[in-house]
């Protein structure tokens, strides 16, 4: 059995969590998809996670921050994003946006109540912490 570095344990459960927490209503509807994860040496106690996040036919995520940037690109369908301080966008397949850390993400969700969305998701986090975090009511 091969044996995983604390830190990269960590956010592995992160992850997993993250996941598997996905579906439940306190993360809202969408469903997580990690892909990768790899720690950075030139950027030490940093790690890249990309994952894919969907959002079937009317769906969306609870408002939340992530402690960590976040590159968020349309592979499917239109998603509608809204960032505190800024304008509501809708995004289309193709297109991507950047998300500070920490930054409110108060609108996410599929645009259409037909058809589903997926995004590709990149973020840079802190070893330990998690990658997305709801924002209190």
């Amino acid at each position: 059995m091969r044996l995983i570095s604390t830190a990269k344990s960590a956010l592995l459960a992160a992850l997993l969590a993250l996941a598997a927490g996905a579906g439940a209503h306190e993360h809202g509807d969408e469903v997580v998809t990690p892909l990768q994860h790899q720690a950075l040496p030139d950027a030490p106690g940093k790690s890249g996670v990309m994952a894919v996040v969907a959002y079937g036919p009317g769906q969306s995520s609870v408002a939340h921050r992530h402690p960590g940037s976040i590159f968020a690109y349309v592979l499917e369908g239109e998603v509608v994003s809204q960032l505190q301080g800024g304008a509501t966008v809708t995004y289309k397949a193709g297109e991507s946006w950047y998300e500070a850390p920490n930054t409110p993400h108060l609108v996410s969700r599929n645009a259409s109540s037909t058809k589903p969305a997926k995004l590709l998701v990149w973020s840079l986090v802190q070893d330990g912490q998690q990658l997305t975090v709801p924002l209190q009511k």
